[in-house]
């Protein structure tokens, strides 16, 4: 009773915090983004440690606030560094070339596979937590705020979904190997909560159709369920139960924002597929 009431707390007070700090803008969620990217940096190489890993540290923090301080309004409207590209792709691409030399300048043991944790860092941490920049400012600042609530609100409905439709009617095991706990059945319950969830908010605000709402809910839910499912695996991977403790009854960073980094990313994708294509 004691551990649920230390994670019901957090939850709150971290959804009330993450609230007031998208609501405010960027120059709120910009040090909020960088404090968590360098968190999550930590709770990472920290993992890699446990199993003998070694990864460009250094450079992994400073590309990582650099991929966020390039999803910034201020920077993505400027004019892009070669056409169709962006300055994230420019960040990107010059972390790869910096991991690659400093290889050859100084190789060490296994230096291909310390090129790939590091870019594999860099891709999994700051490149999806930009996203989080890029949807609140989707298509405009206004119109952002209340798209960035889509993920939050649906993310948090299949979760909430999928753990009494798994409670109660869970029998068949969605992926056994990865996380044993979570059933076809709740995935289905969360799926049905979240597009509930989202047409109700959709049809308030007169942004979507039903049609497009439930193609969301099923988009959404998925890369919850991904996200969720990508940290189980890479913490299976790295014998690791949880990625740190630096949240009371949820673990790290990581755990807790796991299915917020594939929602978000995936809520950004579909509106500029979809919705701002029409």
């Amino acid at each position: 009773m004691e551990t649920l009431s230390t994670r019901v707390l957090t939850s709150v007070v971290g959804f009330m915090l993450l609230s007031a700090v998208v609501w405010i803008g960027w120059w709120a969620m910009l040090p909020a983004l960088i404090f968590v990217t360098v968190m999550g940096v930590h709770e990472y190489v920290r993992m890699l440690d446990r199993n003998d890993i070694d990864v460009r540290r250094l450079s992994l923090v400073v590309f990582g606030v650099a991929l966020i301080a390039a999803s910034l309004p201020l920077v993505t409207e400027l004019p892009p560094p070669w056409p169709g590209g962006s300055w994230r792709e420019a960040v990107l691409t010059i972390a790869v070339g910096s991991f690659l030399v400093l290889e050859v300048i100084r190789p060490g043991e296994r230096p291909l596979e310390r090129v790939v944790y590091s870019l594999f860092g860099l891709l999994y941490i700051p490149w999806l937590l930009g996203y989080f920049l890029l949807l609140r400012y989707s298509p405009d600042s206004e119109l952002g705020l209340i798209y960035f609530a889509l993920p939050l609100l649906a993310t948090f409905a299949a979760d909430i979904g999928g753990f009494f439709a798994g409670y109660f009617f869970g029998r068949r095991k969605l992926a056994p190997e990865v996380s044993p706990g979570k059933t076809i059945e709740g995935a289905v319950g969360g799926l049905a909560f979240s597009f509930l969830i989202v047409l109700g908010v959709s049809q308030f605000a007169g942004i979507w159709t039903p049609l497009e709402a439930f193609l969301y809910a099923v988009l959404v839910a998925s890369a919850s369920q991904l996200g969720d499912l990508s940290e189980s695996l890479i913490k299976r991977a790295l014998r690791t139960k949880d990625s740190g403790t630096s949240l009371p009854g949820h673990g790290g960073f990581l755990d807790r924002l796991d299915s917020l980094m594939f929602a978000v990313p995936a809520t950004y994708l579909f509106l500029n597929i979809s919705v701002f294509t029409r």
